[in-house]
């Protein structure tokens, strides 16, 4: 077997994990939170910056179009959850901030997705979790400073 090869059977492998993963927060969230990941993703970016974010820059954190948020946005905020705050000097930009009601949401559903995730790595030890997510970001390091590639940006170290 060839190195290509293998590296196209390791990216298969992580491929598969991370959607069976993605699969079971989804249903989660939606069973004891009835809420979606991207509404969760959005709430989780905006407790990481508690001075709130321009919808562009909300976007960007989450590499989604502006329309993405914008419906998310519109939802989180008829249900009292963030506030749009006018950007003084330009009148088109709005900030979202996540309201108390927000934070309490989010704070309950922030630590079930913790339990949860823990739950299924829970046989990967303290240090092989540690050690695999240092070889994952040296990839993605390594593939942000390959000539023509994609930037592999890592959201990870600040959820």
């Amino acid at each position: 077997m060839t190195a290509a090869k293998d590296r196209v059977r390791l990216w298969l492998r992580l491929l598969k994990v991370v959607r069976g993963i993605e699969h079971e927060l989804r249903d989660n969230l939606r069973r004891d939170h009835a809420t979606t990941l991207p509404r969760f993703d959005v709430m989780s970016a905006l407790s990481r910056n508690p001075d709130g974010l321009k919808m562009s820059e909300l976007s960007g954190v989450l590499r989604v179009s502006n329309g993405n948020v914008t419906g998310i946005a519109d939802r989180l905020s008829e249900e009292g959850l963030v506030e749009r705050i006018a950007v003084p000097g330009d009148r088109r930009a709005t900030r979202l901030k996540l309201t108390a009601a927000g934070q309490k949401e989010f704070s309950g559903q922030a630590a079930a997705h913790e339990a949860w995730i823990d739950d299924m790595l829970g046989g990967v030890s303290a240090e092989e979790a540690r050690t695999m997510a240092a070889r994952l970001q040296a990839f993605a390091d390594a593939a942000a400073r390959s000539p023509g590639s994609r930037k592999v940006k890592d959201t990870a170290d600040a959820q």
